[in-house]
């Protein structure tokens, strides 16, 4: 188990059960730190479930931007005025007392957050503290965060983000007909998509000489990966995981730190950035945000590596936006193509081709980032609720057929 991992682990349980290891979290957007106390970017935290409200999520829940410390933070460490450090008092009954990096019994800052339930209690009075919303889940059962407007504060992100110096590669495939939505799609992510950050366009083509030249901010490109086309759509849309996981292996690796996958039918129309890059992250299904599990449209034939048994399962996440670190994406990809082999092997081919292998993958590997429906929505196929306050990647108009055929 890796050192976060480790504390995350440490920190869930003094949450949720009776442990004697105190925990401290480090809210900051300082630069490393010598002592060795940071050890991520993006940890999460949720206090105990409580009783679930009538239609909506358990209650309280809690999404932050915060840094997990094995012990109070060196004297002088941050930044004047980047951050606060807190203590999580141990549960009750538990043994161990709850000491605040100073001392225990400071009062909660002015407009300070105090969140409660039967297991803990816990005092914020960080100033860039991301309080949850409570019209929507905004954690997953494995502690991972769904990213919602209003769930993150992007000044802070970025701020992290530029430390690291980090470049996002997008990868998008413009094969045959679909060659005509890459104008749009280049022009509204230069609008929208990570917006101050370095940035690697990845358009994957048969047609190299029809890939439209694009105004791009400073530090970004269009890089051109010409590959073959295929017959089917279905074929194209498959063969996606191959060629992703090859060039993952052959450049991606080298050129870029994170890798964004995403259609080409589709435009951005509002900011998506650094709020949704983890080591793996996908996208709820606007069609199925909502649904029993039930209700998924999975592979339930048992002979295909994608089927996935009715007791299962998680959410159902959309094939045209995902990603993470390089590393995961490839491994994602790598899984994906293999099971597809298999399947063609066996002369099976999943009802959703490589949507339901990600879902398969996905299941078994919690991705640790959800985004919500925000980043995927279609506006003509359905109606935009009141609580989806960003439409940020929309799905442009089309007559399917006349582009598939």
């Amino acid at each position: 188990m890796t050192v976060t991992a480790a504390l995350e682990s440490s920190l869930a349980l003094a949450i949720n059960t009776n442990t004697k290891t105190p925990v401290f979290l480090l809210c900051s957007v300082a630069a490393g730190d010598p002592d060795g106390l940071r050890v991520g970017n993006l940890s999460r935290y949720h206090p105990s479930p409580g009783t679930p409200t009538s239609g909506g999520p358990p209650s309280p829940s809690l999404y932050m931007d915060v840094q997990i410390c094995s012990q109070p933070p060196s004297p002088g460490l941050l930044p004047e005025g980047s951050g606060v450090t807190f203590h999580l008092p141990a549960p009750e009954g538990s043994g161990a007392s709850g000491v605040t990096a100073d001392q225990d019994d400071v009062p909660p800052a002015k407009g300070a957050n105090t969140l409660g339930g039967p297991a803990c209690q816990l005092t914020l009075s960080c100033g860039f503290l991301l309080c949850s919303r409570s019209d929507v889940l905004v954690l997953t059962p494995w502690l991972a965060p769904i990213v919602w407007e209003g769930t993150f504060n992007i000044d802070i992100l970025n701020a992290q983000f530029q430390l690291q110096n980090a470049t996002i590669g997008l990868t998008v495939f413009a094969i045959k007909k679909y060659v005509v939505f890459l104008k749009l799609f280049l022009e509204t992510a230069e609008k929208y998509f990570m917006v101050g950050h370095k940035v690697n366009y990845y358009v994957f083509t048969d047609r190299p000489a029809d890939v439209p030249p694009v105004p791009l901010q400073e530090g970004r490109q269009v890089v051109v990966l010409q590959v073959r086309n295929y017959t089917r759509w279905q074929d194209v849309s498959m063969h996606r995981m191959e060629m992703i996981s090859s060039f993952s292996r052959q450049r991606f690796l080298r050129e870029v730190d994170y890798l964004v996958c995403a259609d080409v039918d589709m435009k951005f129309s509002d900011h998506v950035g650094v709020e949704i890059l983890s080591s793996l992250f996908g996208t709820l299904h606007p069609g199925f945000y909502a649904a029993d599990r039930q209700a998924f449209t999975y592979e339930r034939r048992p002979l295909s590596q994608a089927y996935i048994p009715r007791d299962e399962g998680d959410f159902y996440y959309v094939g045209s936006f995902f990603g993470g670190s390089v590393l995961e994406v490839h491994r994602l990809t790598k899984a994906c193509h293999q099971a597809m082999m298999v399947d063609e092997a066996n002369h099976i081919e999943a009802v959703w081709h490589d949507e339901s292998h990600l879902n398969k993958y996905l299941l078994y590997h919690k991705p640790t980032k959800v985004l919500s429906p925000e980043y995927v929505w279609d506006e003509r196929m359905l109606r935009r609720p009141p609580f989806l306050r960003k439409l940020r990647y929309v799905a442009v108009p089309k007559n399917h057929q006349a582009i598939r055929n």
